[in-house]
């Protein structure tokens, strides 16, 4: 019973490891002459928009970290009894060790989500900040190099 306790408590742990969009990771600025108070307002109100923008998205992050720890300590709990034909203290090794294995496939499953989480929350933050009338960055916000410009492409308009 204080096996299957402790295997809960750890499981629900390393879930709370993964964690939803909790602000933006771009930089928006007020434009001149607005009052701050007014951009904080405007702040707080795209944050909660984001939010729910991208709640399906944390959600599935937060249930996949779960799903995958408690999977991989029953499977660890079933191979340690069959390993060593149903001796209770390998079955709870078994699921440690599984717990821990499921885990951290469910971490890395999850980090997935969880950037793709943040990327949309960025979007979404950053589209409701423009709406208002502030300055957002000029380059991409999923990546790439802000500096790249196209290449010419030898055209010259007649005169």
């Amino acid at each position: 019973m204080k096996r299957a306790v402790l295997t809960l408590a750890i499981i629900s742990s390393l879930a709370a490891c993964v964690s939803a969009p909790t602000g933006p990771t771009i930089a928006i600025m007020p434009r001149e002459g607005k009052p701050f108070e007014v951009f904080q307002q405007e702040d707080q109100l795209c944050r909660q928009f984001a939010a729910n923008a991208v709640q399906d998205t944390s959600n599935a992050a937060l249930k996949e970290g779960a799903t995958s720890a408690i999977l991989g300590a029953a499977l660890g709990a079933a191979a340690g009894a069959v390993i060593q034909g149903g001796n209770s203290q390998n079955v709870g090794t078994g699921a440690g060790v599984g717990l821990l294995g499921g885990a951290a496939m469910g971490a890395m499953n999850s980090s997935g989500k969880q950037n793709q989480a943040q990327v949309q929350y960025n979007i979404a933050y950053q589209q409701c900040m423009y709406s208002k009338g502030n300055q957002v960055p000029s380059y991409p916000s999923q990546g790439g190099n802000p500096n790249y410009r196209p290449p010419s492409s030898g055209f010259k308009p007649i005169q």
